[in-house]
């Protein structure tokens, strides 16, 4: 039998951790996973305003090269450095996102997977991962060589 046939044990479910908890584990994964795509779209909301907010900028400098004084100070008075939502850039945006919804969330999903999982990660994926590959196969090993 090769020896790489089987999962690494940081990747095998603890003795006593079921198939429910094991599914479990893997639901509470991919709501974090989902959580790191939605920060992910929120540091772009942020970085594309932040983009716009300094092309704005451009637009009042051309607008004023061309002679359109009056509708460049209107740009720069009522959009450059505007509020996205009142009282919020969107820097404050991420922060608030962070403390109060993605650092609680990124806590106690690690505290539950020690708690019931072992502190083993991706259970669900490793045990997928068994029943899928093709045993015996080069592109299919258990684990990365070592």
């Amino acid at each position: 039998m090769d020896s790489n046939d089987v999962m690494d044990s940081a990747h095998q479910a603890p003795d006593g951790v079921d198939e429910k908890t094991v599914r479990a584990l893997g639901a509470l994964s991919k709501a974090l996973e989902t959580t790191e795509r939605a920060r992910g779209h929120l540091y772009g909301f942020h970085q594309l305003t932040g983009t716009a907010d300094f092309e704005l900028g451009d637009a009042v400098r051309m607008l004023r090269e061309a002679g359109h004084e009056e509708q460049a100070d209107r740009v720069e008075r009522e959009i450059v450095g505007r509020n996205v939502i009142p009282g919020h850039w969107t820097f404050q945006i991420v922060e608030a996102y962070n403390s109060t919804y993605y650092q609680p969330f990124t806590a106690v999903e690690r505290d539950v997977v020690d708690e019931v999982g072992g502190g083993r990660s991706h259970l669900l994926e490793a045990r997928l991962k068994t029943l899928r590959r093709t045993p015996h196969h080069p592109d299919h090993t258990a684990t990365p060589p070592s």
